[in-house]
């Protein structure tokens, strides 16, 4: 399947995009409904004057849940190179 363009809405405006694959059209997709959703969220719980202001904290929030992950995904990697030098000890 050869590249492709879509429209998708992110806070009420329209975004062209190219893509490779169907796969890749779901995960935007999804990724654009979850946006949205977080901003309508917002905007029911917190004073703004614009859907920038809300796109902001939905932005934030992305930003810090993929922090905690790399945080996450780094500790985890250590872990298992420990377990990975001390199986290597066991069997020398």
């Amino acid at each position: 399947m050869g590249e492709q363009t879509i429209t998708i809405s992110i806070a009420d405006r329209p975004y062209r995009l190219a893509i490779n694959s169907e796969k890749e059209e779901e995960n935007v997709r999804q990724a654009a409904r979850f946006i949205n959703e977080k901003v309508k969220e917002y905007s029911t719980h917190y004073a703004f004057k614009d859907k920038q202001d809300l796109l902001a904290m939905v932005v934030l929030q992305f930003a810090a849940k993929v922090q905690d992950l790399e945080l996450q995904n780094e500790m985890e990697s250590k872990k298992t190179i420990e377990g990975l030098i001390e199986i290597e000890k066991i069997l020398s």
